[in-house]
């Protein structure tokens, strides 16, 4: 085991295109970081690199006290899990397992003992004598991960492992692996494009943007106090709500407005924005979770100055919950940030002659319980919790201190 070092770390190719730029994370003993963002953001280059599969153009990356920059793969001590398993069809998953130890010179007697104790630790000894095209997809990628394992490297890398699994599979690797990581202790980088796995797998997750480090936080924090638009958005499902405001201050007090909706500040948002103060008049961004949206109905004790009133599109029914589309009059947020994160639709010609009314109308979306009384095509009373908003500055992005 081994800590594991980023500094300044960049990666440009032939043609000029900056895969990433300027990284630099300590990843302590025994960690287990999650590198997460959309596809094309540069994190499965960075592991890459980690594990010598990429050339880096700039920085230096260190795996204990060494700096591996010029060493090939075989000579870093890491160990990689990929996405498609990369197992040998050929071989059974016993010869699987030993494949790595036999490359070593390990006497037979210790590739017995390291095998069978991983395949009892991965639940596969009936699956020994096995292929891997007589296995399930779960099956296979306990061999992928075994494999690694079995090595006992100072550093596992893990490439997207679980996104060929159904979702109920998924589900389950994620709590096996994360048992795993707490038995063997060994310092991890696991790199996923879902939100979902990186927050309920990583001590630490990084959030990742055209090649660079958005935010490295622990889950709850990147939930709680996102750095900037983009992670406010891309951490949570559904994401963040987004809607353009302005501070007002009034007998000591202060207020958001937007459209024809007003909100009082509680004093839990006032202590964790301090400087709100100084935006009194000021265009932000206002950012509220599904979560924190209630039906007002079902909130009789909750403030007359915490509640929006919004035109009710579409309820989901989850069973659990039922998610509810709604729109309020007010001005929706247009950044890059945000742009990147929606899928593009072509505009018709219906909606771009209708796009200055649109334009006053915001998209929102609540969390509601099963009780919800709100029906479609309906105006409805919407609850907001105590401490929800979220402010950004809308010139950078960047979450208001």
């Amino acid at each position: 085991m081994a800590q594991v070092t980023l500094e300044n770390v960049g990666k440009v190719y032939p043609d000029g295109t900056e895969a990433v730029k300027d990284l630099s994370l300590e990843i302590a003993d025994g960690e287990l970081v999650v590198f997460v963002g959309p596809s094309g953001c540069g994190k499965t280059t960075a592991l890459r690199m980690v594990a010598g599969l990429e050339e880096i153009t700039a920085g230096e990356i260190k795996i204990g006290d060494r700096v591996v920059n010029k060493l090939p793969p075989r000579e870093r001590d890491v160990a990689m899990v990929f996405q498609n398993y990369a197992l040998y069809p050929h071989r059974s998953v016993y010869e699987n397992l030993a494949f790595p130890l036999k490359l070593r010179k390990l006497s037979k007697p210790e590739i017995q003992q390291r095998v069978q104790r991983i395949a009892k630790l991965l639940e596969l000894e009936e699956q020994l004598k096995r292929r891997p095209r007589q296995l399930s997809g779960g099956q296979r990628q306990r061999v992928a991960m075994g494999r690694a394992i079995v090595r006992e490297p100072q550093a596992f890398l893990m490439d997207e492992p679980l996104s060929n699994l159904d979702a109920k599979l998924r589900t389950q690797m994620r709590a096996e692996i994360s048992l795993l990581h707490k038995e063997l202790n060994v310092t991890t980088i696991y790199v996923t494009h879902d939100q979902v796995e990186a927050m309920t797998l990583g001590e630490r997750v990084a959030v990742m943007r055209n090649g660079e480090f958005q935010q490295v936080s622990a889950p709850q924090e990147l939930y709680d106090r996102p750095a900037n638009l983009f992670v406010a958005g891309f951490i949570g499902s559904p994401s963040m709500n987004f809607v353009q405001g302005t501070i007002e201050a009034a007998d000591g007090r202060l207020s958001v407005v937007f459209g024809a909706e007003r909100l009082a500040l509680d004093e839990k948002e006032r202590s964790e924005h301090e400087t709100l103060g100084d935006w009194v008049g000021k265009k932000l961004i206002v950012g509220i979770r599904p979560e924190h949206l209630q039906d007002a109905s079902l909130a009789p004790n909750g403030r007359p100055d915490r509640q929006l009133r919004g035109l009710v599109r579409l309820k989901e029914a989850l069973g659990s919950e039922i998610v509810v589309h709604f729109q309020i009059e007010a001005v929706p947020v247009v950044s890059a940030e945000l742009s990147e994160l929606e899928e593009v639709h072509e505009t018709s010609l219906l909606e771009a002659l209708d796009q200055e009314r649109r334009m006053r109308r915001t998209a929102f979306v609540g969390r509601f319980d099963v009780g919800t009384r709100v029906n479609e095509d309906e105006q409805a009373g919407i609850a907001v919790a105590a401490g929800a908003l979220r402010f950004f500055d809308p010139e950078t992005g960047r979450a208001i201190a």
